[in-house]
């Protein structure tokens, strides 16, 4: 009976088999690796066509990589420093481009940012058409770069242009090179950029506007808040991260402005409206020196990482 009793107790103390924790662990590894799993696809694509593209350019920028020629030795920083260098053939074009392209987006950001709300302000309201006129300010931003730019070299032109035609029919000067001298040319590019992209950022506004609780809107009418007060109180907060992504992405796309300067203006007067990526599309394409390029491109996308970076800085301490 002993015997038994301590054969029963040795079988009540021994571990549990390994088989079930083996196949609980196993689930587990398997939990973890799914959602890598799912993203495998994307992080595929993304090493191919996106990270392996920008090391690739990184390298050419490190070389004097010139496309007519099979020797593309390396030179270090030497195609950053011409960037620099006032002595280098680069110098003075580059820093062209760069102050082209910042009085591009000086101009055509706060734009981009204010008329849009407005827009959406107005389009959120219930009136008779409201779909139809939500459409309509959409609807030039699904034509590509080349028609813009076509479209408006032509109506722009000082000659035979409508606009100046117009002009000159209500009384006003028939003359103004809209595409051939500064101010105008910059005039003519900010104008029809806004014109072209503003609704692409009124329909962001819009669905941002729509997630805002009407309760917010009731209650602060019940505090006696007037249209201003809860424009400030309810609609700015509420729309904080949609305008952080409308700011964010407006600077991004105004600084990689290329064909409305290219088809409308054509970098007239003499080179004052050639921006940094028609610059980097010269240097690259027309002159065959794809290490400056690249250098370049580099140099340019870090300038443009630091200002969005700051951007979220100062979006995320006003939350705070």
């Amino acid at each position: 009976m002993a015997d038994v009793i301590e054969a029963g107790a040795a079988r009540d103390s021994a571990p549990p088999p390994a088989g079930p924790t083996r196949r609980r662990r196993a689930t587990e590894r398997g939990n973890r690796a799914t959602p890598y799993l799912f993203l495998a696809p994307y992080l595929i694509l993304f090493g191919v066509f996106g990270l392996a593209p920008i090391l690739f350019g990184v390298w050419i920028s490190l070389h004097q990589w010139d496309l007519q020629l099979p020797n593309r030795p390396f030179i270090g920083f030497d195609n950053y420093q011409d960037l620099f260098s006032s002595d280098s053939a680069i110098y003075g074009d580059w820093w062209s481009s760069v102050r082209a392209t910042g009085i591009f987006t000086l101009f055509s950001v706060p734009l981009l940012v204010v008329i849009p709300l407005g827009l959406a302000l107005l389009l959120n309201r219930s009136f008779p058409g409201r779909t139809f006129f939500r459409a309509a300010f959409f609807a030039p931003y699904v034509l590509g770069v080349a028609v813009i730019g076509l479209l408006w070299r032509f109506l722009l032109d000082a000659n035979l242009g409508l606009v100046n035609r117009l002009l000159g029919a209500v009384g006003l000067p028939s003359d103004t090179p809209w595409v051939t001298d500064v101010p105008w040319a910059w005039v003519s590019l900010v104008g029809v950029t806004v014109w072209w992209t503003c609704g692409f950022n009124a329909v962001i506004y819009l669905a941002g506007l729509q997630d805002i609780p009407a309760e917010l809107y009731e209650a602060a009418k019940v505090d006696g808040a007037g249209g201003w007060d809860r424009f400030r109180h309810v609609t700015i907060p509420g729309l904080r991260p949609v305008m952080l992504f409308v700011f964010t992405t407006t600077i991004l796309a105004s600084a990689n402005v290329f064909g409305q300067a290219f088809l409308i203006t054509q970098g007239a007067p003499g080179e004052q409206t050639r921006t940094v990526v028609w610059r980097i599309v010269d240097e690259g394409l027309r002159d065959y020196d794809a290490g400056r390029a690249a250098a370049m491109s580099v140099f340019f996308a870090l300038m443009l990482a630091v200002v969005s970076i700051v951007n979220f800085r100062l979006f995320r301490y006003r939350e705070d």
